[in-house]
């Protein structure tokens, strides 16, 4: 054996030997968590928002020591001050720069625009702390590998950047003055999920809001509210205590409906119940909430909860009971209007309301879960909402580690969500290469999303094949596990051409509701030419005039979500002078500027609505 191969076979056992690490620290984090709090926003908190010091650490030197090892002290964790003038401390946070959280580094520091390592951030707060209470530290998002810290002592970790996690920190928390370190990794990983290979910005950092609630020490921790599967006038739900404790009492209210019902919690703390009423139904017409009041002796918690049926029926789906159409859009979690990502109730007003004006009554929240206030404001401005993990493109398959990432993700996404009324589609992937390893993967995510919650529709993006003579056909064997068939496809602008469109027929042998998940192509806003030249705004609303005009072929056809509404960043889009590392299919502008196409789906969605009238 040459030398050069020996080195090759030990590169090769390095990276073996990290990626093994990486995820034994994964399942080692996802086992640390306290579960997730329900609706947070209701509790007693007060915002950990603001400014938080942080320091850029590429060799993770906070870390590991020389040897490679974690550090069991002087880690900067620590947050160490000098004694003395002769103490060796290499690290400050208090004369480190501050970045506004929420917020991703990209943004924030022209240093870390494409940076993908370890950042780790610091906040001083103070607490008065009340007798009997649990203090709980929640964050929305942290992008990627995060592990957290209070007043120098490990309280947990979490993996995944777009749902939400916290740690009870009541044991470690001081009378006055405290602080919190986080240790946040960005790096892709081979076995993550999302992977290596994604069309999106990797942004770095605390993406949304941190929280520090103060419970009571028994607290109502989860808890579901909805229509009882296949019935219209029954309300029926369970909630969860954060301990096993029998015969607590608890009230739940809504008081538009007149309903009051005392319950009390069985041996594990848990309690299901049902409600005879008939509520008026939630539609994207009238977004019809009702105020919910969950008590118990410690606390009171407030919520509102909109009721409506969703389901299928052939190829059609039936919202309530009637046909529906989905006039949708795709959209990220990017900040119109600035850099960045989105994550304020003013980001998510301003993104719907342009689904909203473009005729819209859903949007597909691709490809990972967005955040809270996103589908909040969805479903208080009527629109139905498509909820999506990042499994994306070719995730290692045969990984079962990577399988529990997926899953884990899954979880927490129903977890914080299932009250939302406004969301009817769970979906598990997309544009996934096929083969049996990632078919088992997707029937198993599918089937834990069923057990979750079986009242709402399950879908992914799949993708169709060209066949002779123009005839794309759907050939997938996740048909069986999903409710609605989705595909992406991009006539026009990656195969074939927009007058081939006149030509395309489609195959889809499935008796089930077809949503085009994806179709659209590129234009750089105020471009101008012909329909021929690409990246001018004519070409892509001819695109969108022949997409529409062969999909209407589509005998099954029950909605669209073009890509995409808006501008965002993408590593994979380079073309100086036109994409600048900006995906261009947005039908508007980073700046909020509707480009020709916009009009040509708000005329589409206007004929829609009168047919499904």
């Amino acid at each position: 054996m040459d030398i050069r191969r020996k080195m090759n076979i030990s590169k090769r056992s390095m990276r073996m030997m990290i990626g093994l690490l990486w995820l034994a620290l994964s399942m080692q984090a996802m086992e640390k968590q306290t579960p997730l709090v329900s609706n947070i926003y209701a509790r007693d908190y007060q915002s950990l928002n603001g400014k938080w010091n942080y320091i850029i650490d590429p060799l993770e030197n906070g870390y590991y020591d020389y040897r490679l090892e974690p550090f069991q002290k002087s880690g900067f964790f620590e947050n160490r001050k000098m004694k003395h003038p002769g103490e060796l401390i290499e690290y400050d946070f208090d004369t480190s720069p501050a970045m506004d959280i929420p917020s991703d580094w990209n943004s924030k520091d022209e240093k870390l625009y494409v940076y993908e390592g370890t950042v780790w951030f610091r906040r001083n707060f103070t607490v008065h702390k009340e007798p009997g209470k649990r203090y709980v530290l929640y964050f929305g998002a942290v992008n990627y590998d995060t592990k957290v810290y209070v007043n120098g002592k490990k309280v947990g970790e979490h993996i995944g950047g777009y749902t939400p996690f916290n740690f009870d920190v009541s044991d470690v928390l001081n009378e006055g003055e405290n602080f919190v370190v986080l240790k946040v990794d960005n790096k892709r990983h081979k076995d993550a999920v999302p992977t290596v290979n994604m069309d999106w910005w990797n942004y770095g950092g605390i993406t949304r809001d941190v929280l520090l609630a103060a419970l009571p020490a028994t607290y109502v921790e989860d808890y579901l509210i909805q229509l009882k599967k296949d019935e219209k006038n029954t309300i029926s739900g369970w909630l969860r205590l954060n301990h096993a404790v029998e015969g607590e009492k608890v009230i739940v209210e809504i008081p538009g409906l007149k309903l009051r019902k005392e319950l009390v919690t069985g041996a594990g703390g848990e309690v299901a119940f049902e409600y005879k009423a008939k509520p008026e139904l939630w539609t994207p017409e009238d977004p019809r909430l009702y105020e919910v009041q969950i008590r118990t002796d410690h606390e009171c918690i407030h919520d509102r909860i909109g009721f409506r049926t969703i389901e299928t029926q052939g190829t059609s789906i039936l919202l309530n009971g009637k046909p529906v159409f989905l006039r949708g859009i795709s959209i990220h979690e990017e900040a119109p209007f600035r850099e960045g990502r989105a994550w304020s109730e003013e980001d998510a007003v301003t993104l719907l309301s342009w689904a909203k004006e473009m005729g819209c009554n859903y949007v597909r929240l691709a490809h990972y879960p967005h955040n809270e206030k996103m589908v909040r404001k969805a479903e208080e401005m009527g629109l139905m909402v498509w909820s999506e993990i990042p499994v994306y493109w070719t995730i290692s398959w045969d990984n079962p580690d990577t399988y529990q990432n997926a899953k884990n993700q899954l979880h927490d996404m129903i977890c914080r969500d299932k009250n939302r009324c406004a969301i009817v589609i769970w979906s598990i992937a997309n544009e996934t290469p096929h083969g049996e390893a990632r078919d088992n993967f997707l029937r198993n995510l599918s089937q834990y999303a069923r057990s979750m919650d079986n009242t709402r529709l399950i879908s992914m993006a799949m993708e169709v094949t060209k066949a002779p003579d123009y005839v794309n056909r759907l050939q997938d064997n996740m048909n069986e596990y999903v409710d609605v068939v989705s595909f992406n496809q991009y006539i026009g602008w990656y195969r074939a051409t927009v007058e081939d469109c006149k030509k395309m027929k489609w195959d889809i042998p499935y008796q089930k509701p077809v949503i085009i998940s994806e179709f659209g192509g590129g234009a750089q806003q105020g471009l101008f030419g012909t329909k021929e030249e690409r990246w001018t705004e004519e070409y892509q609303e001819e695109l969108y005039i022949q997409n529409l005009a062969m999909l209407d072929k589509i005998d099954a056809l029950a909605g669209l979500s073009p890509w995409i509404l808006m501008d965002f960043k993408s590593p994979r889009r380079q073309l100086p002078g036109i994409q600048d590392f900006y995906n261009r299919k947005g039908l508007i502008s980073k700046w909020g500027i509707r480009k020709k196409a916009f009009y040509v789906m708000q005329h589409y969605y206007e004929n829609k609505k009168e047919q499904y009238k």
